[in-house]
């Protein structure tokens, strides 16, 4: 069974910055597609974005141009930058592997985002 340990959640101003970290208990993501995702309190989990096996990327309208999916295979890890964070980006952030359309691991136990003045 895969294991996903996310990190780098915290308390950042509007406007701020934070890179989170999913490390993989795998050679994982040099296989299958990963994704990020959040669920704000009272709502669903939702996907954020995602990177295909083949490097492509997509993201949420909401947060085009200000997250950034990477990963680094030899270290079987994978990041979300965050950049001009907003109020409406405070969720749990969560990450997963992705076969297809499929998830793969067990959902971790997140890693708070909280955006706020």
């Amino acid at each position: 069974q895969v294991q996903l340990v996310e990190s780098g959640g915290g308390l950042v101003q509007p406007g701020g910055s934070l890179r989170l970290s999913c490390a993989a208990s795998g050679s994982i993501f040099s296989m299958y597609g990963g994704g990020w995702y959040r669920q704000a309190p009272g709502k669903q989990r939702e996907l954020v974005a995602t990177m295909s096996k083949g490097g492509s990327t997509n993201y949420i309208d909401s947060v085009k141009g200000r997250f950034t999916i990477s990963t680094n295979n030899a270290r079987n890890t994978m990041y979300l930058q965050m950049s001009s964070l907003k109020p409406e980006d405070t969720a749990v952030y969560y990450c997963n592997v992705l076969a297809g359309p499929r998830v793969v691991a067990s959902w971790g136990q997140g890693t708070q985002v909280t955006v706020s003045s």
